[in-house]
């Protein structure tokens, strides 16, 4: 069983009937035309549309997947994923959880019990506090020790929500209060640590695989920086600005840091990379990514399978792999980037996908479709592979043209521009990159 929605739910299913598994499709009363329901071999409605009443509701997902007999869960990513009650409430009835187990999200979902298990696995980590902060003078003492800038950060936060720079001591001081409230607000939990604020960065994580007994490899990386209020915007691997001295390095700590918690499953650790070409330790994601495509890509394998192949006991391969080739992959949201990406929602009047060598298109989108407001506005992830970043630029411009949603605006008017504007096309590049980009 699929629990999740649009299209991860679709890929899924792709990838288990290649296996010849059964499927089943959850659906809220708001999809019951998407596509993953169509393609599932079964399909349950789980309640109605806003998200705490379906799709992050356990006891009708568990509802599900027992009158279906489904033997294991697959979540995507986003909703339940990284959810360790989910992960655990599964393990008691008898359902393999395709993700991590219940210890290890919560092991890595806290941010700073995360930080620490890497410190003592060798993992180069960000200079900032040990664990949570007693009070806003050891704040203070920090901040001055470890010099500014600094950035505080709410334990629980995530989305880019919860976190604030610092300058100075009163803008500590500042955090110290509405940055707790914020994360009080938003998690429930107004627990604040702190870490040294990484200039020129860019977001870089390594694609891992880890197996039951305790082997881990990795699938190299990807540059995620050009993003949006930590929001990521577009995708690719190789990342134009590593160097084979520093893919090994960040593959070796990737290993390190997997190992250390014997992960199960696919998952990335995400790095820091500062204007020294010095990397450190950001957070992991126990789950498959949304950009997982451009990694299958380059490297010509299935991720999905894989997830389900160590999650049914088989070892890994303890191969690691090293792209070939260049993909990049737009997410495509609807989304109008002349208002701000002020959402926009409704029906999809008109739709053709875009298509020829090198070119895949994961949706759930067609024409006649409806885009419920109450979900993620992603509809669709264009990827394209070719041999050089320029070749692969050149290629996601050509698609990018061809294909057409009408009836709601989409992100697509920005990613064609994006493909043209010259510094990214140099790679220079960091995750500040949109605060100057204009449409």
């Amino acid at each position: 069983m699929i629990a999740n929605r649009g299209e991860i739910a679709l890929r899924v299913i792709r990838t288990c009937k290649e296996m010849g598994i059964a499927t089943v499709a959850v659906y809220s009363t708001a999809d019951r035309d998407s596509l993953h329901v169509r393609f599932a071999d079964e399909a349950v409605c789980i309640g109605p549309p806003p998200s705490k009443d379906s799709y992050l509701k356990i006891p009708n997902i568990i509802a599900a997947a027992e009158i279906t007999n489904a033997d294991a869960i697959h979540p995507g990513y986003g909703f339940l994923s990284e959810n360790a009650t989910f992960s655990k409430v599964c393990k008691e009835n008898g359902i393999k959880f395709i993700g991590a187990s219940p210890e290890m999200i919560d092991a890595m979902g806290d941010k700073s019990s995360a930080k620490q298990t890497m410190k003592d696995a060798g993992v180069p980590t960000i200079p900032g506090s040990d664990g949570l902060l007693e009070s806003l003078e050891e704040a203070l003492e920090i901040a001055n020790k470890i010099k500014y800038p600094i950035m505080m950060k709410a334990t629980a936060g995530g989305g880019g929500k919860g976190m604030r720079v610092c300058k100075n001591d009163d803008d500590v001081r500042d955090a110290w209060e509405k940055t707790r409230r914020e994360a009080a607000a938003a998690f429930g939990n107004d627990g604040m640590y702190m870490e040294k604020f990484v200039e020129e960065p860019r977001h870089i994580e390594i694609q891992i695989a880890g197996d039951q007994y305790g082997k881990a490899c990795h699938l190299s990386e990807r540059d995620c920086s050009i993003q949006r209020r930590h929001q990521k915007l577009i995708e690719e691997t190789p990342s134009p600005y590593m160097t084979d001295e520093l893919r090994e390095k960040m593959g070796q700590a990737a290993i390190k840091a997997a190992e250390a918690v014997k992960y199960e499953g696919v998952g990335t650790v995400e790095f820091l990379v500062d204007k020294n070409r010095d990397f450190y330790f950001m957070e992991m994601n126990t789950r498959i990514q949304v950009e997982h495509t451009i990694t299958e890509e380059v490297i010509n394998y299935d991720l999905v399978k894989e997830q389900i192949k160590l999650a049914a006991g088989d070892p890994i391969s303890g191969r690691n792999y090293y792209p070939k080739m260049h993909a990049i992959q737009c997410r495509i949201n609807a989304e109008d980037p002349y208002k701000n990406f002020a959402p926009s929602p409704g029906k999809i009047t008109s739709y053709h996908s875009p298509g020829g060598h090198g070119v895949r298109l994961d949706t759930h989108a067609y024409a006649g479709y409806v885009i419920p407001p109450y979900y993620d506005s992603m509809i669709s992830k264009l990827i394209v592979v070719a041999q050089t970043r320029e070749e692969a630029i050149t290629k996601m411009e050509r698609a990018l043209d061809e294909y057409i949603i009408e009836g709601i605006k989409t992100t697509i008017p920005f990613h064609q521009k994006l493909m043209k504007d010259a510094k990214f096309r140099e790679g220079d590049f960091t995750t500040k990159f949109m605060e100057t980009f204009e449409m």
